[in-house]
Parts: structure tokens; C-alpha cells; sequence
């Protein structure tokens, strides 16, 4: 005869368990916590998965991770009785377990505080406090903002933008994640009659609040609305070196290829051309005007289109999709440097005074 699981499988060992729920709370990892709660978790006695086999030992805290004060304080909570009870009831449970609303609460926190914020906002919405938390962090941004502390308050709007959720996603309400690959594509969805009606060469105003709703969301970024311009100004450069770290090495590429464009002169501002254009500019250069594209990127992609670089551009820094324009060149279309001549916008975040194409106009 058989032997049914709780014979083969060793006693769960609470310990254990306990060590690898303190990881996922210190961690902000939502995914790893509720997998612990999940009907096959090495976690539960009825589970024929163990701990110790290979594929869970990311679950387990390794010296690194003990030694942290927020894991110990973690690893403390789940060792009280009261929780210890609760924990082991559910995993014990015949049906979907009620997760610890104490440990979720602690969970989102510490996401917050490691900018896991997809994994704040899902343990928030299971608590039922997403929204509130959501404009408290809001609320503490603008008071930042009302002292003069523009770092504390673009921290809280990523933060109050982070755990932003989507109700219509299916099959099931998931956060909102930004897209900027989308995003930049809708900027630059149609093709500028002139060079200078792209978005780069907006006014001040308006190509603020326009950067403001792209990288952040309009909601979000409606709540900066009355404030003065200096100030949003101010808070757009801060916010684009928080959200983009690596926003200087991009700038180093910027200039590159924006003195790449001026060796077109003003062949290159042409909204239209002919074969022969695309031609005698190659033989001028020496290369296919694919190089100003691939300049702007750090690569070339394979055959890649002008949506294609733009894309990916967005994808690597939200803040460039701003900075472009898409360029017919004869038969090819490809996307360019281009910001308005002495623009506070483009001073603020580094965007250097090149010629030509950069400053077309």
C-alpha cells in the first residue's frame, strides 16, 4: 500500500519556514511571499515539494541577508506567537489562505523603500489601503515641494505614481506599469509638417506639462498643474535624474550624434527627399544616415526602424523620446536630435547648444 505524503515527506521545519518568510518581507518580493502561501509550497506539510531542493534555495536567507537589521526585524515579527499561530494555520488550511495583513504591511513598505514599487502596490491593494497610501505619499511629495525640497518631492510622486493600478487590465487588476516605449511612439505618431512642429521645439509651458504627463502620468501630474513654472522646471530635471541614472551617458551620445546631424547641413532639415539625396549624402559621410539613429541608442539595430531606435531609446531614457524628431532622409526615415536654441528645458537637463539639426529652427 501507498504511503500518503505526510509519510514521505520530513516534518516542515517552522524555522525554515520562518527564515524564508522574513526574506520575502525584507525584500518587498510579493511574488516569493505568496508563492510560501501557495497549495504547493515546500512550506506545507501536504506539499511533496521540499526546501531543500535546488530550485527553492532563492527562497532561503543566505549570511548577507541575516545580517540586515530590517530582515531580523522582519524574522522577529513572523517568530511571535500570534503570528507563528496564524501562519501556521493557513498553511495548514484546506483552502486559499488569508495572508498575514502585519507581514504584507511591513512587505510594501520595504518595497517602497528599495523602489520595488509594482510589488508595494499589489501587497497595498491587497490590504485594501493602495489608494490611501497612494495620495499620502502624494500629500508628503507636495509638502516637500511647499518647503523647497524638490528631491523629497519628486521621490514621493515616483512613489505615488509607482503604485498607480490598472482595474481594466485582464483578466485581473494589475498595477499600472509605465510604458514608455507606448508612450514615446504617441508623441511621435505623426510626422512634423515642419521641423519645427515635433514636440522638442514646443514652448516652454507646454513641452513641461507634456513631459510631465509622459513621464509620469497625466493624473499624477495634473497635481503640479499650479505650480510655478520655475518650480515645475525645477522638479522636471530632478525627476528625470531620478527616474534615469545613467541620463548622463546619454547626453555624451546626444552630442555625438547631434554633431553627426550638423555634418548634413541643411539637407537633413528637409521634410522629404529622393533617392539621389539619401545617395549623395552617403557619399558625403561615408556612411548610411542609419549612424545618427544608432548614435543616439549606443548600437545599431539590424535593419531597425525609426519606431523601432525610438523604442528602445525610451525603453533605456524615458526623458530622450523628448529630445528627437523623426527625419525622412530619400527613402529612409530615421529619428534625429532636436531641441529648441536656448530652451531653459534643455539647459536644465544637459542638452547641450549643438547646431543644425539639434537646433532646428
Amino acid at each position: 500500500m501507498a504511503r500518503n505524503r505526510e509519510e514521505i515527506k520530513p516534518p516542515v521545519d517552522y524555522a525554515t519556514v520562518a527564515g524564508a518568510l522574513a526574506k520575502s518581507v525584507y525584500e518587498g518580493d510579493i511574488v516569493n511571499f505568496r508563492l510560501l502561501f501557495a497549495p504547493f509550497s515546500p512550506a506545507r506539510q501536504l506539499s511533496t515539494e521540499l526546501f531543500d531542493m535546488p530550485k527553492y534555495q532563492y527562497l532561503l536567507p543566505d549570511d548577507g541577508v541575516v545580517s540586515e537589521p530590517r530582515y531580523r526585524e522582519a524574522l522577529d515579527k513572523v517568530n511571535q506567537p500570534e503570528m507563528r499561530a496564524f501562519i501556521q494555520g493557513e498553511l495548514e488550511a484546506n483552502r486559499p489562505p488569508q495572508l498575514p495583513a502585519d507581514l504584507l504591511l511591513m512587505l510594501a513598505d520595504n518595497a517602497v523603500r528599495m523602489g520595488k514599487y509594482t510589488s508595494a502596490a499589489q501587497a497595498y491593494e491587497s490590504l485594501r489601503i493602495r489608494s490611501r497610501m497612494q495620495q499620502m505619499f502624494l500629500d508628503h511629495a507636495n509638502s516637500a515641494l511647499d518647503r523647497g525640497d524638490v528631491p523629497a518631492g519628486v521621490r514621493g510622486y515616483i512613489i505615488s505614481n509607482g503604485l498607480a493600478y490598472d482595474y481594466a487590465a485582464f483578466p485581473e487588476p494589475l498595477p499600472a506599469i509605465p510604458d514608455f516605449q507606448t508612450r514615446a511612439l504617441l508623441l511621435h505618431a505623426d510626422y512634423p509638417e515642419t521641423p519645427e512642429a515635433c514636440i522638442a521645439m514646443a514652448d516652454t509651458g507646454p513641452l513641461v506639462q507634456a513631459a510631465l504627463e509622459y513621464l509620469l502620468s497625466p493624473d499624477v501630474a495634473g497635481a503640479l498643474s499650479e505650480r510655478p513654472e520655475s518650480l515645475r522646471l525645477e522638479f522636471l530635471a530632478e525627476l528625470v535624474r531620478q527616474q534615469d541614472p545613467h541620463w548622463t551617458s546619454f547626453l555624451g551620445r546626444y552630442e555625438e550624434a547631434s554633431t553627426l546631424a550638423d555634418q548634413f547641413g541643411t539637407r537633413l532639415r528637409a521634410t522629404a527627399g529622393s533617392m539621389s539625396l539619401a545617395d549623395e549624402i552617403q557619399r558625403e559621410l561615408g556612411e548610411d544616415p542609419g549612424r545618427i539613429p544608432a548614435t543616439l541608442l549606443g548600437h545599431t539595430i539590424e535593419g531597425g526602424e525609426w519606431w523601432q531606435y525610438l523604442k528602445e531609446l525610451a525603453y533605456e531614457h524615458p526623458a530622450a523620446a523628448l529630445f528627437v524628431a523623426r527625419q525622412a532622409v530619400g527613402d529612409l526615415e530615421i529619428i534625429v536630435p532636436r531641441h529648441r536654441p536656448g530652451s531653459p528645458i534643455a539647459r536644465a537637463l544637459g542638452i547641450g547648444a549643438g547646431a543644425g539639426v539639434a537646433e532646428a529652427g
